[in-house]
């Protein structure tokens, strides 16, 4: 080999080894959404979200104001980065339920997703809970995302419950008490600082809406569910639990005290 090719080959390979340590830089280097939210939260904690503006967040992150705006439609957005893609998870998840989902036990099932969004970063959720707390702004903001979430579970209990004569009022009652339950729960391991178990404490708040309005057994600490073939309800596939009915032949004239106690005694002991 000629010494022109032995030194061609080594610039060759050099070449090879600067564009590899490039992509190695690359890949190492966070994706730009998550610059953006990391540079945010830092500032809001060194300054105070009031006096952190987005062209701090956008020096910060090295990047320019559009790419912020590419990615947040505002500063209150990076806050909350993640919610629009658990509220298509949820979307996406009530959408691909059929009739052998139990309703109330599916929009449970649905705030879990809510749950496990929190739970991949307790750091960062954490951070967040208490800025949040601290700006009245940002809490008008949450709550308003949080609207956004029980309205997609009541939107998918009105579809299950339609044709009955209270389906509107139940699905709306029931998507409520789901948000309410879960709220209380993540918040009560948000003030912890993320100890503790927040899946226990979550199925054991939503365990109280599966045993208010569910057809079906409330959810086990360990996820398992207990299953049986016998259909609930007063019809098959019904998720009202059915009612008895007792008829009682009194003569007419009967004191009202005779009626009474005859019904009791119908109906047996323990009423």
């Amino acid at each position: 080999m000629s010494s022109s090719s032995a030194a061609s080959g080594r610039g060759e390979k050099a070449e090879r080894a600067e564009k590899g340590e490039r992509a190695g830089a690359t890949a190492a280097k966070p994706p730009m959404r998550d610059a953006l939210v990391a540079a945010a939260f830092q500032l809001f904690l060194e300054r105070g979200y009031e006096e952190t503006t987005v062209d701090d967040i956008v020096t910060l992150a090295g990047v320019g104001r559009r790419s912020f705006f590419r990615y947040f439609p505002s500063k209150e957005d990076v806050v909350f980065p993640d919610h629009e893609r658990c509220l298509a998870d949820m979307t996406a998840f009530l959408a691909a339920s059929g009739e052998e989902h139990e309703p109330v036990r599916r929009v449970c099932d649905a705030a879990r997703l809510v749950l496990r969004m929190y739970a991949e970063n307790p750091t960062f959720s954490v951070q967040r809970y208490r800025l949040t707390k601290s700006v009245p702004g940002l809490r008008a903001y949450e709550l308003s995302v949080v609207w956004r979430y029980e309205r997609q579970l009541a939107e998918y209990l009105r579809e299950r419950f339609a044709g009955r004569r209270d389906g509107t009022l139940r699905a709306e009652v029931i998507a409520a008490a789901v948000v309410a339950a879960h709220n209380n729960a993540l918040r009560s391991w948000l003030r912890s600082d993320g100890q503790g178990d927040a899946s226990a404490e979550v199925d054991h708040a939503l365990g109280y809406v599966q045993s208010a309005f569910g057809t079906g057994p409330a959810p086990r600490p360990d996820g398992d569910e207990a299953h049986g073939d016998e259909p609930h309800g007063d019809e098959p596939g019904g998720d009202e639990p059915a009612e008895d009915v007792v008829v009682v032949v009194s003569r007419r004239g009967a004191p009202l005290w005779r009626v009474v106690q005859e019904i009791e005694t119908a109906l047996g002991p323990g009423t």
